[in-house]
């Protein structure tokens, strides 16, 4: 964005949940201090309780920039240092960035022009996954398949338009303070669930393919099956605290779990029959993995069905397996409260 002496741009607050970000993490600020805007700007970094040189890093960064602040989060829960960061931010535009999130150039610029345009009280736009190996490749063609996620267009990319969610965000204040802030009692699934509060009352939550967000995929399967777990244990309680949140995209993985084992049981004791289900849904991933692959290296398309099978089969368990005691500890929370910040 070119400056222009005849034109106000909004001072921003860039607010970053980090723990145990070593590897990324300096690259994520730079490229947010790098960003092509001719606003004023801070950078907010709660700190959780890393094991790595997360807090050393954290620590250089804010020695060599006055604009990067720290906050600590005891809890290392991503909500908890959302909200701490928002508290300890004062600008009127908040923008959430993960510690693994590389911002585009003119991320930000383009987000601010979004919410002036739209009236919208939450902008986002693709969640642009790269890997740095032949798995983390495979994953993130996984990630941005609609074999892999369906139609979620913060993931495949799509039109601009009105969205239930975006990737991360960027805010009014206003909005956020208007809600108490993040829901700290869900570990996974607090930007769905903050976004369904803004749009019950009468915000507008808006997607658009000019904003992207490079992600760094997880490293390993056993990460990506808990992160997806999660992913899906923490969706079904936003089902259960928030009536009609539902639709079908999320009751695919769950169900493919269901007949997939009840296949292998009835293949097992009954008829060979059965396992045509499993035998099905593998023959499914295995082709909707080539085009998805497409361009990548060998090694890393062989990967892909692993991680699709790995991603559909952790969300369905994990929605399937969700305690209804979630909920009910969720019901009985209160909202953590942001509105005493220096604009409020």
């Amino acid at each position: 964005m070119n400056a222009n002496p005849d034109v106000q741009f909004p001072a921003v607050s860039v607010i970053m949940p980090v723990l145990n970000e070593e590897r990324h993490l300096r690259g994520a600020v730079h490229a947010i201090l790098a960003q092509e805007y001719a606003g004023e700007m801070e950078v907010v970094i709660a700190l959780g309780p890393s094991t790595d040189r997360t807090d050393e890093i954290a620590a250089e960064l804010v020695a060599e920039d006055p604009r990067v602040h720290t906050v600590p989060n005891p809890t290392g829960r991503t909500p908890a240092a959302l909200n701490a960061a928002i508290k300890a931010s004062r600008h009127p535009i908040v923008v959430r960035v993960d510690g693994h999130g590389m911002l585009s150039p003119n991320y930000i610029a383009t987000a601010v022009r979004l919410l002036e345009e739209t009236g919208a009280q939450n902008v986002g736009g693709i969640m642009h996954a790269e890997g740095e190996n032949d798995w983390e490749h495979a994953v993130a063609a996984a990630m941005t398949s609609k074999i892999g996620v369906g139609n979620a267009a913060f993931h495949t990319g799509g039109q601009a338009g009105p969205a239930e969610t975006v990737y991360l965000g960027v805010f009014r204040r206003a909005a956020l303070e208007q809600q108490g802030g993040y829901n700290e009692e869900f570990i996974r699934a607090q930007d769905w669930e903050l976004n369904f509060r803004i749009r019950e009352a009468g915000g507008l939550i808006w997607f658009s393919p000019e904003l992207k967000v490079s992600y760094r995929p997880r490293p390993s399967v056993k990460a990506l099956a808990k992160q997806y777990k999660d992913y899906g244990r923490w969706r079904h309680v936003v089902a259960r605290y928030h009536a009609g949140s539902i639709n079908l995209r999320y009751l695919a993985p769950p169900t493919a779990v269901c007949a997939i084992a009840a296949g292998l049981v009835v293949g097992a004791a009954l008829t060979p029959w059965g396992f045509v289900i499993p035998g099905g849904y593998l023959a499914a991933i295995a082709l909707g993995s080539v085009p998805a692959g497409k361009g990548l290296p060998l090694k890393a398309r062989l990967q892909i069905p692993v991680a699709l099978a790995t991603m559909h089969m952790s969300w369905g368990y994990g929605f399937l397996t969700s305690p209804r005691s979630l909920a009910r500890r969720v019901i009985a929370s209160r909202r953590p409260a942001v509105r005493d910040s220096a604009t409020a």
